[in-house]
């Protein structure tokens, strides 16, 4: 996989370049403690390797060792406390390098790469070491060229390049996807034949996470969001710490990690297994939004036109309600469903969560949607308790209804359906 994914990246770099990518040191948790480590999903697409501190330099126009690999050398006694390292010869044998460097060498021998070069393609940001050298390298290349017409000149962000590229997912991601979004329903539907009134939220969350790991996922996409009663309206909550209680609705935002790639769903259940009137009301107009917007997703229809919809079919659906009142057209001009419904209706999925994909053009026109495209569709209506002007009855439900939909040439697929998320479904799914 990610052989090609470097030769597309080469095909597209500029005469005369070079490419640099550096992974993160590890973070601090504490004083002696380290966070889990996640690479840099522009260098592990590009590269498949995993640790920190590790850089990728790719130089197209050399003969041989046209892709070179600086990374932790092997060392005894820190890999008694860490973990093994893949050291430099593994990273030739196992991971495709050209030639690999101890990362210590880097510093000496990056200038011999950049020499010739014009261009520079490297994005600020990733490791603030690595940084400095890079635009010391850089200065002295403008310098030079103004004296001798050789050294850089130009340095590029490659990361639009790459989010285009990321955009459309290869065989090889799509199964990673089809993977992560298999172990993320599993989670889902464990959750749901667990729960009970008097439950705490952090056991459901216990219970998805435990769910996750058990099935094969490296671990959570993101904090895992277990909701109920009035925090559903709040839209990233993530304390998890409060009693569940009788006649209340659960929403659970949650989704596995699968070698890198990301599921995300979104399921708002009863607790005791049966929706009272007023949240079936308001479940029934989300689940038919839900629907009418996937419906309109198949290659060549504007990226955009799902959150349109959304708005229309929402800003419907709280005119019913009670929430709003009003004619449609104006109140949707003046944005007044952001009220009860203040975000985009989805996003790309990926190595991210919220996969960094530019899904507009140079000109800022929406892109259209393509095969091998991967997005999440999550309508929802938050009615927050204390909002004034609302029907009482409504007051503290949050419903957000969320599936992970493949385009596909004829259309679209999607990948989470089996987490049910009709009413009777769900309702006979938690009283067998």
């Amino acid at each position: 996989m990610h052989i090609d994914i470097r030769k597309n990246f080469i095909e597209q770099m500029e005469s005369d370049s070079v490419a640099i990518f550096a992974n993160a040191p590890a973070a601090m948790r504490n004083h002696d403690t380290e966070h889990i480590y996640n690479p840099d999903p522009n260098f592990y697409y590009l590269t498949g390797f995993e640790e920190p501190e590790s850089i990728c330099v790719i130089v197209p126009d050399r003969k041989k060792n046209r892709y070179i690999l600086f990374v932790l050398p092997k060392d005894e006694k820190a890999e008694i406390w860490d973990g093994k390292r893949v050291g430099v010869k593994d990273a030739c044998e196992h991971y495709g390098a050209d030639k690999a460097y101890s990362i210590n060498k880097f510093k000496k021998r990056i200038g011999k790469y950049l020499k010739n070069a014009k261009t520079l393609y490297y994005t600020l940001g990733s490791n603030a070491h690595v940084d400095s050298q890079i635009l010391t390298h850089f200065k002295h290349g403008v310098r030079s060229r103004i004296r001798t017409g050789k050294g850089i000149h130009k340095l590029v962000d490659p990361s639009p390049i790459l989010s285009e590229m990321r955009l459309i997912k290869n065989d090889t991601e799509l199964e990673r996807i089809r993977q992560a979004t298999n172990i993320t329903v599993d989670g889902h539907i464990a959750a749901m034949v667990a729960a009970q009134p008097g439950m705490y939220e952090y056991e459901l969350e216990g219970i998805v996470d435990a769910t996750f790991r058990s099935s094969g996922a490296n671990g959570t996409a993101f904090p895992t969001i277990v909701a109920s009663g009035g925090n559903a309206t709040t839209l990233h909550y993530t304390t998890n710490d409060c009693e569940i209680k009788d006649n209340t609705l659960v929403l659970i935002d949650a989704g596995a990690e699968y070698q890198r790639y990301c599921g995300d769903v979104t399921r708002t259940f009863p607790v005791n297994g049966t929706f009272n009137k007023e949240q079936k009301e308001v479940y029934q107009l989300v689940l038919d939004a839900h629907y009418a917007i996937i419906d309109s997703i198949r290659p060549g229809v504007s990226i955009d036109e799902p959150h349109q919809k959304s708005i229309e079919y929402l800003t419907e659906a709280m005119l019913s309600l009670g929430l709003l009142k009003g004619k449609t057209k104006k109140l949707i001009k003046k944005e007044a469903y952001k009220q009860f419904y203040m975000y985009r209706i989805g996003h790309m999925l990926g190595l991210d969560v919220h996969d960094v994909n530019c899904v507009r053009d140079a000109e800022g026109e929406y892109k259209t949607f393509e095969p091998g495209m991967v997005i999440t569709i999550e309508p929802g209506l938050y009615i927050a308790e204390g909002t004034k002007k609302v029907p009482s009855q409504y007051l503290g439900i949050g419903i957000r209804i969320e599936d992970d939909i493949l385009v596909t040439k004829d259309g679209y697929e999607v990948l989470t359906d089996a987490v049910p998320k009709e009413i009777d479904a769900i309702e006979e799914l938690m009283n067998q």
